[in-house]
């Protein structure tokens, strides 16, 4: 069984695809990554429809460093949206073209999980616009724990 969602999938949805990958881009060109020279975007759309970035954010102690996608997801809840229905990411070393698709690291994807539905939620890593796959976050995080589980 092919576990990527098939692109198709996401072209069948009102999910601007483009311009996602196009805001992960520049969120990436913010990023603070001093330490790992590793620049991450990412842009997080709501059920709404609205857009929201982030960026890597570094910490010479590491442990306060915040991921890309989490800090588009803070905004987004900062702001009063609480349900997403696709995220795209985009990394590459400092000043280096995107040859390689960056993933969500666990805490990122269990932090996306908190808002949104495994089975219809999609996560779309970019290497362009046209250079992209697509996962649901079930696919990535497969037998996940939710709020519901704590009903």
């Amino acid at each position: 069984m092919d576990t990527k969602t098939e692109k198709q999938d996401i072209q069948e949805t009102d999910i601007p695809v483009t311009e996602l990958i196009r805001s992960a881009m520049r969120a990436r060109n913010k990023a603070y990554a001093p330490y790992s020279n590793y620049m991450v975007g990412a842009a997080v759309l709501t059920n709404e429809l609205r857009i929201y970035t982030g960026c890597n954010i570094e910490n010479a102690s590491y442990t306060p460093t915040i991921c890309a996608e989490r800090t588009a997801i803070s905004k987004a809840v900062s702001e009063g949206w609480k349900r997403f229905k696709a995220i795209a990411v985009v990394g590459a070393p400092r000043g280096e073209t995107i040859t390689q698709y960056a993933f969500p690291c666990g805490v990122c994807r269990q932090v996306i999980r908190e808002f949104a539905d495994p089975e219809s939620f999609f996560v779309i890593v970019a290497k362009s616009e046209n250079d992209y796959e697509v996962f649901s976050l079930e696919e990535l995080l497969p037998e996940s724990f939710g709020p519901e589980n704590l009903k």
